[in-house]
This record gives C-alpha cells, sequence and structure tokens, in this order.
C-alpha cells in the first residue's frame, strides 16, 4: 500500500512536517523531524527511480481522478533522475546544517529555518514530480518564495536586499510563466502535460502559441538564472546563510532547467521549438556569451561566494548548450551536467560553509593561508574546483567530455573550441582561491583556525568524494541521464 503512494506521499510528508516544525518549536526535536522527513524523501526517492528503471513510468492519479480532469503525479526517467538527486542534496545539506545554522541564524529562528527548508524541499520535488502545468507554477511558487525568506535570514543587513531583488526578479519570472500557461490553457482547454501536448499542435503556429511559448521561454530564463537575466543570483548566493547555499545552488537552478526541457521537449515538441523556431541558435549564443561573462566576472571577485555564484551561472550556459543540440547526445550531455554541477557546486560551497564558520567571512582575504591550519577543507576545495574545471576522473570532466562530443558531432567545433577555451577561465579563478590557501602567510585568524567539527567535514566529504566517484563509476549519472534522454526524444530505453 506504502509503495503504490509514493509519488504522492514524496510530497505530502515533507509538507505536512514543515507547518510540524513551526507547531513543535524545540530546535533539537525540529531537527531531528527535519532530517529524518529528508532522510525518508531521499529513500522514496530511490525507490521510485528504481521501479521506473524496472518498468517504465509511473502514472499516479490524485483522489483517483483520472486525467485530464484530475491531478497527475508522473515519475519517469528525467522527473526520477532529478527527484533523486535534489533529495539526495536535501538530506546531505541537513546533516551538515547544525554548526552552520548556530553560527550564522538566532537561535530563536532555528524552527522557522527547517520549517521553511521543508517547504523549499516541497516545491523542488512538487515541481520534478508533478504532471499538470498549472501545479508546476503552484509548486515554483512554493520553493520561490521559501526561498526568499531562507536567503533573507543571512547575518548581514544586505540579506534581505538580496532576498527582495530575488523577489522582484523572480515575481517577473512567475508573472510570465503564469502568462503562458494561461494562454496555453486558453487553446487547449487542459492542464494536463500529456493533454496538452496532443491537443496543442493544432494551435501551436498561431499568434497566441507563439506568445505563450515566448513567455514561457522568458519565465523560466529568469528562473535558471541565464546570462542576461542573472542579476538576482550573485547577490542570492553570496548574502543567505551558508547552509541555505548549498542547498539552493546545488538544487534550485538545476530544477528550472529540468522544467525549461520538460516543456520544450515534452509539451512544445523540439520539432517546433528547434527547427521551425530558431531556439537552437538563440540558446546557443546565449549559452556561450553567458559562459564567458560569467566566468570573466568570477575571476575579479572578491568573496568566494560570489565567485561561486557567477560560476554557476556559467554552468547553466553549459547545461543550455547541451539541450540546443537537441539530440540523445546533446540532451544526455546537458541533463547529466545538472547533476555533476549539483553535486561539485553543493560541495564546494559546503567547503565555504566550513572555512566561513572557522575564519568569520567568505572573503578571499580572509582566507589567506588557511590551508596550512585547515588542510582537510582547503583540500576537500581542490577536489571540487578540479571537478569544477573539468579535470578528467572527476564528474565535470564526464560531462564536459560528453557536451564536447555532441558539439562537435553536431558539426558545430567552434563551440567546441569556445568551450576548452572557457575551461582555462574556471582555471583561473579556482586557482586564486588554491594560491590564496596554500602560498600566503596565514592572517592572525587564519593563523588560529581549527578544522570544522566532523558532522560538517563528513558530509562535506561525502558529496566532494562523490566528485570523484562519479568521474570515474558513471552507471548511474550519465547511464540514467541517457536513459531519461531516450525517453524525452521518445525512444525505447
Amino acid at each position: 500500500m506504502i509503495a503504490q503512494n509514493l509519488p504522492v506521499l514524496l510530497i505530502v510528508v515533507p509538507l505536512i512536517a514543515a507547518p510540524l516544525c513551526v507547531l513543535i518549536g524545540n530546535r533539537k526535536l525540529v531537527y531531528l523531524l527535519a532530517l529524518a522527513v529528508a532522510c525518508a524523501v531521499f529513500a522514496m526517492s530511490v525507490g521510485l527511480m528504481a521501479e521506473v528503471v524496472r518498468s517504465g513510468p509511473i502514472h499516479y492519479n490524485i483522489g483517483n481522478w483520472a486525467p485530464p480532469y484530475g491531478i497527475e503525479y508522473v515519475v519517469d526517467g528525467l522527473s526520477g533522475f532529478v527527484l533523486l538527486f535534489v533529495s539526495a542534496i536535501g538530506a546531505v545539506v541537513l546533516l551538515y546544517a547544525p554548526p552552520s545554522v548556530e553560527a550564522e541564524i538566532p537561535a530563536s529562528k532555528h524552527y522557522l529555518f527547517y520549517a521553511t527548508y521543508l517547504l523549499c524541499l516541497t516545491g523542488l520535488l512538487g515541481i520534478c514530480i508533478t504532471g499538470d502545468l498549472f501545479n508546476v507554477f503552484v509548486f515554483l511558487e512554493i520553493s520561490s518564495l521559501s526561498s526568499y525568506a531562507l536567503i533573507s535570514l543571512g547575518r548581514t543587513r544586505r540579506a534581505p536586499l538580496a532576498a527582495l531583488q530575488y523577489l522582484i526578479m523572480g515575481t517577473v519570472g512567475a508573472t510570465f510563466i503564469l502568462i503562458g500557461i494561461g494562454l496555453i490553457y486558453q487553446m487547449t482547454g487542459t492542464l494536463n502535460m500529456a493533454d496538452i501536448a496532443q491537443r496543442l499542435p493544432v494551435g501551436l503556429q498561431t499568434r497566441t502559441g507563439l506568445v505563450a511559448f515566448a513567455f514561457l521561454t522568458i519565465g523560466l530564463c529568469i528562473k535558471m538564472a541565464v546570462f542576461p537575466l542573472h542579476t538576482w543570483l550573485p547577490g542570492a548566493y553570496t548574502y543567505a546563510p551558508s547552509v541555505v547555499t548549498c542547498f539552493i545552488a546545488a538544487t534550485a537552478t538545476k530544477v528550472s532547467v529540468y522544467t525549461f526541457i520538460r516543456i520544450v521537449f515534452g509539451i512544445i515538441s523540439p520539432q517546433f521549438a528547434f527547427v521551425e523556431l530558431p531556439l537552437a541558435k538563440g540558446l546557443m549564443m546565449m549559452a556561450i556569451v553567458g559562459i564567458f561573462a560569467a566566468s570573466l566576472a568570477a575571476i575579479y571577485q572578491q568573496d568566494v561566494k560570489r565567485i561561486l555564484a557567477f560560476s554557476s551561472i556559467a554552468q547553466v550556459g553549459y547545461m543550455l548548450l547541451g539541450i540546443s543540440i537537441s539530440n540523445e547526445a546533446g540532451l544526455s550531455a546537458g541533463i547529466v551536467h545538472m547533476f555533476n554541477h549539483a553535486i561539485i557546486k553543493g560541495g564546494l560551497f559546503m567547503v565555504v560553509g566550513c572555512f566561513t564558520l572557522r575564519l568569520g567571512s567568505s572573503q578571499l582575504s580572509d582566507w589567506r593561508g588557511a590551508g596550512r591550519t585547515m588542510p582537510w577543507t582547503a583540500f576537500a576545495w581542490t577536489v571540487g574546483g578540479l571537478g569544477l574545471i573539468g579535470v578528467p576522473v572527476t564528474a565535470g570532466f564526464v560531462s564536459k567530455w560528453m557536451l564536447l562530443t555532441a558539439v562537435i558531432d553536431s558539426g558545430a567545433w567552434p563551440v567546441g573550441i569556445l568551450m576548452l577555451l572557457s575551461s582555462l577561465l574556471a582555471l583561473l579563478y579556482i586557482w586564486r582561491v588554491v594560491e590564496t590557501l596554500y602560498f600566503n602567510e596565514p592572517t592572525e585568524i587564519a593563523g588560529q583556525a581549527t578544522e570544522p567539527p566532523l558532522r560538517m567535514l563528513i558530509p562535506t566529504y561525502l558529496v566532494v568524494g562523490s566528485t570523484l566517484v562519479f568521474g570515474v563509476w558513471t552507471v548511474y549519472s550519465a547511464g540514467l541521464a541517457q536513459f531519461a534522454a531516450i525517453g524525452l526524444l521518445g525512444g525505447t530505453p
């Protein structure tokens, strides 16, 4: 009975646990509840993905109302893969969280933090599992509103300002998405994604269809932080509490990329988007410009969080590049880079949280010489940085190699050359931090620093170490990504 209801339990359990955290109020009990829920959600995601691989897509009708009249939850190769790594990151970050939360968030707000964290996790999971287009918007807003609240908990006065900027940009993006959904409903009379895909081709060539697709694309580009619609992201990542940045940097933009893939390949159709419309060229151009502009900006930042924030904007460009190729190889590369970037960037932000706990700052100048007194933490940065650059035997190399191969096979070899050059830019901003840690005399604070608690260091190494694991063992990363891509393109996995 429980196994049959896993799709809805995946959403209901954290959704109910969030207000329970507020009612309980005791921060220790609330933490244990949140951690138990996050681990349970991860276990459910593993079970769902295993069932999809074994038996094919899962369809769950809420209240036994058959679609298109009822709301349907769908777990297929793509949604199962994203559910898997989002829930995994959600659980691991909570294992890591307590010391960072104690240091950066007032004790009176701890129970509110865990409640809001679970709401954000619920929204992200809901976006992935729902088969209803309006529910995508609802869950997107749940995750966004909770993200604004989490970011505003930062200890500096700039945190609420960063949350406000994110709120303004996020509201613009959400409005565009809602208008696009409304126009599609006007044309089709349904909100079920599979049903829309059947009915939409009749009206896709109309002005209404084009405008609807344009609104959805622009709205999701804001949510994905695609250059030049990225202005909300650097501030949000920089001034949020470290544990919040670890979670949203690893998950939020990836789920938005998932939504874009789902709409283009599951509703609109790649034939219309990439053949009849010049979306492929537009995405490829935005991706290349974004990769170079954001990477150059990262080189000149003085705050390590801000360096990684601009790096994230560049990495979204790689995902879009894979999508723009729109064949199995390109789509597989884009999907696996979502996963690889999630673990690499999540791990690097966890390292930043460790340094921030001991040094009291994420400013690069305050990290001078810290590699001598915090060698394990500094080594974790080095491993994660190699993954971000794309050095062989790291997960970053796997997705970049797949993407490079797909680009060259598609005949766009100049784009392949630009990809290789962009990796050199990543080397520059990662090396700046390595040089500061290892080749400078320690500051007074860094000279007295010690390693962070094991309850932070172990989860950090769990995530950073997975960068090496999935750089060699790709069955559960590149393999599942290819499985998802084949399913999206209508093939038989």
